[in-house]
């Protein structure tokens, strides 16, 4: 199995391929099983960025479960990107059977292109998000600019790796948790937390299209004080360099929903509907979630997080996408053009 530094160096060819690889497959009849040449029933599922390593190992396990109990062979086809952009390739047309995107407001822009029947957020558990995360910073070992809270972030000559909210749902989630903080430290007085988290942009020095990309851009090409960073990214870059990076957890931070939908209109057209409803629904069970906790997401079953408490700081003051009114008023708040990260980002 690739480390992690593999995985990010070869992260471009992985998404180039599975793409690709998913073009050749999705012909076929209206209705019939998508099959590859040697029989298998082949799903695809287009995820965002840090979720390679995830997937790679879930896929495994499913394709075990399914061939148990169902007596077929079954093949995902993994595609990986910035959340945002991943959702209108598909819009556009790329092959998706499911999304597992960062944020629900991303599989939304599928489902108002007609792919994705209403009422996908309720036909999964758990508003159909089988593992959650948050936002963390990491900084190299000694962590030579005292970084302990977003205070710290506007300081001079502090130089700060995040993504892009326009092409990334983890640098949605970034902006906002930077925002509540600015939030509750300042009242509520919108020109003061207009006025805070702008300095933190301007302090920010590369702006990549995803998460992976600001890892590999912090990690590997060694740009940057603190990354913003997703937490499951955060413990992968701990466990394979402990001697050179340390996960600070800020005061505030935000619980991260990635959302999964099946793309119903795909998957009818492929005949893949029930395979993919068993791929999503098998995210829940026991063995899903222990692999879940295991690549440093937080498993949606409070019970099996529990036993994960030495990996997550549980303890973590998390504000939800609920004290933004939801990501639907978030986004129009936030991300669209012209709205407050255009203000703040261009001045």
């Amino acid at each position: 199995m690739f480390n992690l530094k593999q995985m990010k160096r070869i992260g471009a060819m992985i998404l180039v391929g599975t793409l690709a690889v998913g073009s050749m497959t999705a012909c076929g009849k209206s209705g019939e099983e998508k099959k590859a040449a040697d029989g298998k029933v082949r799903i695809t599922n287009v995820s965002y960025d840090p979720t390679r390593e995830l997937y790679q190992e879930y896929n495994k396990k499913f394709a075990e479960y399914y061939k148990k109990e169902k007596g077929k062979d079954v093949e995902i086809v993994q595609s990986h990107g910035g959340s945002g952009g991943q959702a209108r390739s598909v819009v556009e047309g790329a092959e998706a059977d499911v999304v597992t995107l960062a944020l629900a407001h991303d599989i939304t822009l599928v489902e108002q292109a007609g792919l994705i029947e209403p009422g996908w957020l309720g036909e999964f558990d758990k508003n159909s998000s089988p593992y959650t995360s948050t936002i963390v910073f990491l900084v190299r070992k000694g962590n030579a600019k005292g970084i302990k809270d977003w205070d710290d972030l506007i300081k001079d000559g502090v130089q700060i790796i995040t993504p892009d909210p326009k092409s990334s749902g983890g640098a949605c989630w970034n902006f906002l948790a930077a925002w509540q903080f600015a939030k509750e430290k300042f009242g509520g007085d919108e020109a003061k937390i207009k006025d805070f988290v702008k300095k933190i942009y301007d302090n920010v020095t590369v702006m990549d299209s995803g998460a992976r990309g600001s890892t590999t851009t912090f990690v590997e090409n060694g740009q940057g004080d603190v990354l913003l960073a997703w937490e499951n990214e955060a413990i992968a870059t701990v466990k394979e360099y402990p001697n050179d990076y340390e996960i600070i957890s800020p005061s505030i931070s935000i619980l991260a929903q990635p959302s999964v939908a099946i793309v119903d209109e795909n998957a009818k057209k492929d005949g893949v509907t029930e395979v993919a409803k068993d791929y999503l629904n098998y995210l829940y069970t026991d063995d899903a979630q222990k692999i879940i906790g295991d690549n440093g997401y937080r498993p949606s079953n409070e019970e099996i997080l529990k036993n994960y408490k030495d990996v997550f700081n549980l303890d973590m003051k998390l504000c939800t996408i609920d004290d933004f009114g939801g990501w639907d008023k978030a986004y129009e708040t936030f991300f669209q053009d012209g709205k407050i990260f255009d203000e703040i980002h261009s001045k």
